[in-house]
């Protein structure tokens, strides 16, 4: 596809077979609001129940498929994903926002984690135990869970989606997959993609639609057997008390206010570097941005100091073009919100250093200049996820406060430190209180084979990605047998 080109036809995919409907919405290039870059049909509760009963009829023959079918699927997928990475990222980047180098290493992303659960598939797994009792055999086996409802973000609309499809299908689930509603183009093509793979009809299925209706008709659904949800806390708390009281399966990604840690110790530029790509890059729309600073009171000076001169030289500007460090924030309403944040540190008596104000450039979008503000622990800037480009520094004595601050929050995704003593790293590893520690890196940016997610307000239910999602898409089964 074109710079430029409508990605039409954006529809349902129901039983292997493309539908429409007759309320529609529109996407627009935040880097160029003039811009249409998808024109988008929503389902109605009968199409997304439609989708749920497809997925459950296809769902005996395909849990009993043989692991190289399920492979060859995925690995079909994924080999198609890396060979159109290049387009992919630009549609990425013309619907969500992020740089184009950004937008294709997700899409590759995406095109890696098809290819990894390929494999996974065809590792399996189990255990033949003895019994306690004399002639009798045990065997430990995973099965796969039924109908998973997966509903993904705006903000990574190829590889948050890969994570949850690609396990769910390699373990022998059906799926029903509602993108978020900003980016349909992305999450159509990825279904388009995967509508080609020769899978069983039913196996797949994609609804566009609002969180309000398609989404609730999926967790309210007695045929969803598994929920996997990626947004806002508000969101998956609600998520999470109607499944629940169905007893589905449920799984939560709901972000977090992570932490860097930088200590005098430290590599003060280094620090520097991990503070603006962990917190400004992709304008902090990431739940693993670190929107809090903890700065150590001998190197606090020299550390904003030299992170304001960083900020002031970011180029912000159009997603496509070359050079540019952050593109704009999503849409209208998000960068509204990361205005009026901006207000609200002000009004609480925060101390502006750098950004924060609404930029113009060549062509109409959401654009805004980093953020930056010294904070006390109590003010909201400081407590609130802000999932925008906005972060704090807040200045501790010693390693000691800084741990107690960094872990003094309801939420627990993703923690860092800056540090040249590996005493203090070791014991902030195991000490912070999260499900994801990052030692003189970004506190965002992680590896697709590996564990995923958060404690406390974070995180609910088993780890995404790697193989620990077998945890979420299985259930295990005991089986007994007189020998």
């Amino acid at each position: 596809m074109i710079h430029g080109e409508i990605h039409q036809n954006v529809r349902q995919y129901i039983n292997g077979r493309w539908e429409t409907s007759a309320t529609t919405g529109v996407s627009a290039n935040p880097s160029d609001t003039s811009e249409v870059v998808a024109e988008y049909a929503r389902a109605d509760r009968r199409q997304v129940e439609s989708a749920i009963r497809a997925a459950a009829d296809a769902f005996p023959h395909w849990s009993h498929s043989t692991p190289q079918r399920r492979a060859d699927v995925l690995d079909r997928i994924g080999t198609e994903l890396l060979a159109r990475k290049d387009e992919l990222g630009l549609l990425l980047a013309r619907e969500v926002g992020k740089t184009l180098p950004e937008a294709v290493a997700e899409a590759t992303r995406a095109g890696q984690t098809f290819k990894f659960f390929a494999g996974e598939a065809m590792r399996g797994g189990g255990e033949n135990m003895a019994s306690l009792r004399a002639g009798v055999q045990v065997d430990v086996t995973r099965e796969p869970v039924g109908v998973a409802g997966l509903i993904t973000p705006w903000n990574s609309p190829l590889a948050v989606p890969a994570t949850k499809i690609a396990p769910a299908l390699a373990y022998g689930n059906s799926v029903v997959f509602k993108p978020a509603e900003l980016v349909p183009a992305c999450g159509w093509t990825l279904a388009e993609i995967i509508s080609r793979a020769a899978l069983p009809a039913g196996v797949f299925n994609l609804v566009m639609g609002s969180g309000r209706e398609a989404g609730q008709a999926l967790v309210d659904s007695p045929l969803v057997d598994a929920v996997s949800f990626t947004g806002s806390a508000r969101n998956g708390e609600r998520i999470l008390q109607a499944a629940a009281a169905r007893r589905a399966k449920v799984q939560l990604e709901m972000g977090g206010k992570n932490a860097l840690v930088v200590l005098a110790d430290a590599d003060i530029d280094h620090a520097v570097d991990c503070a603006v790509q962990g917190a400004y890059f992709s304008n902090g729309q990431r739940c693993t941005a670190s929107s809090r600073l903890i700065v150590e009171a001998a190197v606090h000076d020299v550390f904003v100091s030299r992170l304001r001169e960083r900020l002031k030289a970011l180029k912000i500007g159009h997603a496509l073009e070359r050079g540019i460090d952050i593109g704009p924030l999503v849409d209208e309403d998000r960068l509204a919100r990361s205005l009026a944040w901006v207000g609200i540190a002000r009004e609480e008596g925060a101390e502006h250093v750098w950004g924060g104000e609404p930029l113009k450039r060549a062509t109409a979008g959401h654009y805004m200049s980093p953020a930056l503000f010294l904070a006390k622990p109590g003010h909201r800037i400081a407590r609130e996820e802000i999932f925008g480009p906005l972060a704090c520094v807040l200045r501790v004595a010693d390693y000691d406060e800084a741990l107690a601050l960094c872990n003094d929050t309801p939420s627990g995704l993703s923690a860092g430190i800056c540090t040249n003593s590996l005493k203090h790293a070791m014991h902030f590893r195991r000490h912070a209180e999260v499900g994801m520690t990052m030692v003189n890196l970004p506190t965002a940016g992680v590896d697709f084979h590996v564990p995923f997610g958060g404690r406390k307000g974070s995180g609910y239910g088993p780890r995404e990605q790697g193989r620990h999602a077998a945890e979420f898409y299985t259930t295990v089964k005991t089986g007994y047998m007189l020998a």
